[in-house]
């Protein structure tokens, strides 16, 4: 199933209306362990800035991941002080699993956090969820790398996080600039379809979620912030760096193999009500060249290489045939995954079969070539043979494009997208449903049982501190569910599954 064509099941996004009063729109949370000192002036700063700068109603909660100090007493007792602020206990280490869980359990529409030590200068929160409030992004991240960013930190501090987004975007294609500033923002709707999707409870966790949300297609908006760095931040930096790029291996693997289900994080294309309806308009052509070219650019290598070699026990032909054979066959493997986007094993023996079509046509275009050029003289020099295969494969790319598009890959509908099921197969699929608003199991997802995402905002139907002393579930898509029925017309169950209950390497 190709991520381009999928209707997704996110709605277009809206400008979140003002709502009832006292219903908080923003949900900032501090995850902290073992922040006696720094705790209450961080959360006594930040709600005097909230209160005096913020226009909608807000809340503060702290998310105490297993703390062994005195900082569950002084979370209590601000709790009590400040009626925006809420308290929530966690029994396991763990940042990822920490705003994973009050991020699951809050009922505001725009869920933020940031670290303890107030590091990010708070001038640049509004600014961090204002396009998430104006349904302008889906994320918001705050970047100490952008070039109008002030920083002040360590020459070692900078050249490990600066080698770190550049690991990123060798190695995952990752286009933001700064995953582990600790100020991030994302949409409720978004969180709950996104967050299931990531594995990690630790400090890759916000890696992950960013990585996949731009795979996906969501808009990520970065914010230059102001920062100073904590010198006596207890964060173990080697370790963390270990553990980070084991998790850039894993979900690196992930996507290669096209195990994740980005298809149902998909936006329709554009709010306007007139672009939801565009019917038969080729989507995706420029990034399809940009792929294609970059594919048929390495093939061509790899031909030329192999009929090189082909070429010193066999005859021109001969030669040509078998190169062009075995370079088909990379190419439209490597179309099928990166130009086209289709994932999993499914269909992939069609494509290949019908990508040894494609590839006699090709062939003969070479061969015929050749055939000239024989008949033109006699024992054409090898260069002369190159140069004519070169012009004969420029014409046969051309062609093969038009025929993937068109024929091998084509570019289905919507209503084809969305109701394709691959039988007894490793793809990824969709089930059939509309662009309107998801609604979701509350059984198994309760902060999300509701219809329309903020209109009006939903009220919580016990008192906040007791949805959080409910038992940490987080809950698994899987796309298989299609298949045998389980999914209804923009209807999403989504299957609770036991978390790791220790996490050893969780370096905080």
């Amino acid at each position: 199933m190709r991520t381009d064509t999928s209707p997704g099941t996110l709605p277009a996004r809206e400008h979140l209306p003002a709502g009832d009063a006292g219903t908080p729109v923003l949900d900032v949370v501090i995850p902290v362990y073992n922040e006696e000192k720094d705790l209450q002036p961080c959360v006594r700063r930040l709600h005097e800035h909230l209160t005096r700068t913020f226009p909608y109603a807000f809340r503060i909660t702290i998310a105490d991941n297993a703390s062994t100090d005195s900082t569950p007493l002084v979370a209590a007792r601000l709790e009590a002080e400040i009626p925006e602020v809420a308290n929530s206990r966690l029994e396991q280490k763990g940042r990822g699993r920490a705003l994973r869980t009050v991020w699951s359990a809050s009922e505001a529409p725009i869920l933020a956090y940031m670290d303890v030590d107030l590091s990010t200068d708070l001038n640049a929160l509004l600014p961090l969820v204002a396009p998430l409030i104006s349904g302008h992004s889906d994320l918001a991240i705050g970047s100490r790398l952008a070039r109008t960013s002030r920083v002040v930190r360590g020459s070692k501090r900078e050249f490990i996080s600066r080698a770190y987004n550049l690991i990123l975007r060798g190695s995952l294609q990752a286009r933001f600039s700064d995953a582990q500033c600790g100020f991030k923002a994302i949409r409720r709707d978004v969180a709950q379809l996104l967050l299931p999707l990531v594995e990690d409870t630790g400090w890759f966790f916000d890696t992950e979620m960013l990585v996949l949300a731009e795979r996906a297609g969501l808009r990520i908006h970065e914010v230059p912030v102001d920062w100073v760095d904590d010198p006596d931040s207890t964060v173990h930096i080697v370790k963390t760096a270990t553990d980070d790029l084991r998790g850039v291996w894993r979900v690196g693997k992930a996507l290669a193999t096209g195990s994740l289900p980005l298809d149902r994080l998909t936006r329709p294309f554009g709010d306007d009500p007139r672009d939801r309806d565009l019917t038969n308009v080729p989507r995706g052509l420029a990034r399809q060249l940009v792929g294609f070219c970059v594919v048929g650019g390495l093939s061509t290598l790899f031909y030329l290489l192999l009929y090189s070699a082909f070429r010193q026990f066999s005859g021109s032909q001969i030669a040509n045939a078998l190169a062009l054979l075995v370079s088909a066959i990379a190419n439209t493997a490597a179309n099928r995954r990166l130009t086209f986007g289709v994932r999993g094993r499914g269909g992939a023996v069609r494509h290949q079969a019908q990508g040894l079509v494609v590839f006699g046509i090709g062939l003969a275009l070479t061969s015929g070539s050749l055939a000239a050029l024989d008949a033109a003289g006699d024992h054409p020099a090898h260069s002369t043979e190159l140069a004519v295969l070169i012009a004969a494969n420029l014409a046969a790319t051309v062609l093969r494009f038009l025929l993937f598009r068109a024929w091998v890959f084509p570019d289905r509908g919507e209503s084809d997208a969305g109701s394709t099921v691959a039988s007894g197969s490793g793809s990824t699929v969709v089930a059939s449903h509309t662009l309107s608003s998801p609604t979701y199991d509350t059984s198994t997802t309760p902060p999300y049982g509701t219809n329309a995402p903020y209109a009006p905002l939903p009220q919580r139907p016990v008192p906040y501190q007791q949805s959080y002393g409910q038992p940490h579930q987080t809950t698994q898509v899987r796309a298989g569910e299609a298949a045998d029925g389980r999914w209804r017309d923009a209807t999403m169950r989504l299957q609770p599954v036991r978390p790791h209950d220790t996490d050893p390497g969780d370096p905080r």
